[in-house]
């Protein structure tokens, strides 16, 4: 090497020392921007030619140093894991969130629950058949018979806003992985041209992996990167974004918007309709599984499960006390027949059942026509069916209302409690993984304090080290010859 040569060695250690600074200020400018993954400048040795000659001399030092780029520390299996665990919690806390608040709307246990309110619907059967020839427990047994009415009423109310909220919601999610696919695309375009012109691509690469995240939260979608920068996203085989290209996802047009409407909330591709878009974790999957349609096994969506529950109690409460009513006479009269509660078509629950006796007069609770009027056979009949001591002809017990709504108490807060501890567990798994990637890929600024004390002393050599080649340069030119003179 010349002595000319040493100049270019210490002017790329010099550039080298400059960009890796520059680099440490980038990562501490962004120490606290979320999303961002710092970076270090990789650099390799330039090594010596082969020059050949009379003058050769043997073996050569190096000529420099040279930047081969800017990395980007971030580790595809920490965001891949990050992707994982965030679509299966975002799935389980969906769920988790929409079945705590229809258990919250059931006010089981405590004094404003439908139960506490049967008890009391009971007792006023059991006080009715104890003083028939009064009007005031009929009165209050009617008061009482509409309280209940009302609150399963609210009840069924409470579950279908809890539909249309979701529903709501789902239009939101379909809205906002609309827009991140189209992002990722661009973002994609971006990366690829700016790869291909030899520049750096990470702050665009922090953007798309954000992006990707989001989309694997909703969808559970994978993600796949090509050799030319771009990432494939696959939800459920088929592709949502490839290189520079997005779909669109829609929610069927024919999807019911309010519970009572019949059929399933259905996914498809924009482009494709008669192609379903399918998907088992991420919060648009929790939420299809709750918009479902219920079924006969009871294994359909969980909030019109719960309405169904809703409206089979409903039913049942009112054909089991219509049984018992309709064997009984009013007062002074000779016919029997008559219905207590009157059921109307579609939802029983939703203000389909109405009270059909106004007073105490239209009250047919006697056992026969020439009962007297203290007679309250039916009304402890009706009382007794309530304290699940009600038998049928063949002398086997009859189911009590009472026990079909502790049932489905019991299972929805069973289910409830499932999905809150899946969810947290979930959570608690997202949480770790998250923090795994920000321990890898976020910035520590006392590591960046000594890179930047690192390169400001190699800045600082490389500079003495060029003065030193100056000095011995001006030394050789200027003042070769001089001796003597």
């Amino acid at each position: 090497m010349s002595t000319f040569g040493g100049l270019n060695t210490a002017y790329t250690g010099l550039v080298a020392a400059r960009q890796g600074l520059d680099v440490v200020g980038q990562n501490i400018a962004n120490a606290n921007t979320e999303g961002y993954t710092r970076q270090r400048i990789s650099t390799s040795a330039l090594g010596a030619t082969a020059p050949t000659g009379i003058f050769t001399q043997g073996a050569r030092v190096g000529e420099g140093v040279a930047m081969d780029g800017i990395a980007r520390l971030a580790s595809a299996q920490l965001d891949a894991r990050v992707r994982a665990t965030a679509a299966t919690a975002g799935y389980t806390a969906v769920r988790a969130n929409a079945l705590a608040s229809v258990e919250d709307s059931l006010n089981e246990p405590g004094e404003d629950g439908i139960s506490a309110k049967l008890d009391e619907f009971w007792a006023g059967w059991q006080t009715l058949s104890n003083g028939t020839d009064t009007a005031a427990p009929a009165a209050l047994l009617l008061g009482t018979a509409g309280e209940l009415l009302t609150q399963i009423s609210e009840g069924y109310q409470a579950v279908s806003d809890e539909w249309s909220n979701v529903r709501s919601d789902l239009n939101n999610m379909v809205s906002e992985l609309n827009g991140a696919a189209t992002q990722v695309a661009a973002l994609n375009v971006q990366i690829r041209q700016s790869l291909a012109t030899g520049g750096t691509a990470n702050e665009l690469l922090d953007q798309r992996s954000a992006l990707t995240t989001t989309i694997a939260a909703l969808t559970g979608a994978s993600v796949t990167e090509q050799a030319d920068g771009t990432v494939t996203v696959l939800v459920g085989g088929n592709a949502l974004v490839s290189g520079g290209t997005a779909h669109q996802v829609q929610v069927t047009a024919d999807s019911p918007r309010v519970m009572q409407d019949s059929g399933d909330v259905n996914l498809v591709w924009a482009d494709n309709a008669d192609t379903a878009v399918t998907m088992d974790r991420g919060e648009m999957a929790g939420a299809l599984s709750l918009l479902g349609e219920s079924n006969v096994s009871g294994s359909g969506g969980a909030l019109a499960e719960a309405a169904a529950s809703y409206n089979a109690f409903a039913t049942e409460i009112a054909d089991k006390v219509n049984a018992i009513y309709k064997t009984g006479f009013k007062q002074g009269g000779d016919v029997s027949g008559f219905e207590f509660f009157a059921v109307a078509d579609g939802a029983p629950a939703a203000q389909g059942l109405s009270i059909l006796p106004k007073s105490s007069g239209e009250m047919a609770v006697r056992a026969s026509a020439t009962s007297g009027a203290y007679d309250g056979t039916i009304a402890d009949a009706i009382a007794q069916l309530g304290a699940g001591f009600a038998l049928n002809a063949d002398g086997s017990a009859i189911t009590s209302p009472s026990t079909t709504w502790s049932d489905f108490v019991t299972k929805t807060g069973v289910l409830t409690q499932t999905e809150l501890q899946s969810a947290a567990l979930a959570s608690l798994t997202a949480s770790g993984a998250a923090n795994q990637q920000l321990a890898n890929s976020s910035v520590d600024l006392d590591e960046e304090n000594v890179n930047l004390l690192m390169f400001q002393h190699a800045y600082q050599g490389a500079a003495r080290m060029m003065t030193a080649v100056d000095e011995m340069l001006d030394t050789l030119i200027n003042r070769t010859g001089l001796v003597g003179r």
